[in-house]
């Protein structure tokens, strides 16, 4: 049986949907496959997210922000999106989730630190939810 497909989704693929990411493949390893992607994305992931990151041992530096595609909807198993509304395409079939955070972009290390902790408890919980599976 093949790892779950978890794809992450907000507008510049920059902030959120990187830390998410990045908690998802340091929680869960190699038993989940980790996809992200923005309906805009940036040219650079938020240098605050990569900081607040590092603060916690992830490394998100290597990764870029990608431009959503259908098909990475269509290959995904699980759809999280943070804040790209309408962008994202449904596909019967699909776990959907929508968490409300906070957009990092122009925020402050503290403000950016906060998000990434709320993410990281939505990812506790993800992790627990895709095994019980």
């Amino acid at each position: 049986m093949s790892n779950p497909t978890v794809l992450f989704v907000c507008v510049h693929n920059a902030g959120r949907s990187q830390m998410a990411a990045g908690w998802l493949r340091h929680l869960a390893g190699d038993t989940v496959d980790v996809l992200s992607a923005g309906s805009a994305p940036a040219d650079q992931i938020n240098p605050i997210a990569v900081e607040a990151m590092r603060e916690v041992g992830i490394d998100i530096t290597g990764n870029t922000p990608q431009l959503l595609a259908t098909e990475t909807v269509q290959t995904s198993d699980v759809v999280i999106t943070m804040g790209c509304g309408d962008a994202c395409p449904f596909y019967p079939g699909k776990r959907y989730e929508d968490w409300k955070l906070t957009d990092p972009a122009g925020q402050s290390i503290d403000v950016v630190r906060q998000v990434r902790d709320e993410i990281r408890a939505h990812i506790e919980k993800l992790v627990t939810e895709l095994h019980a599976g």
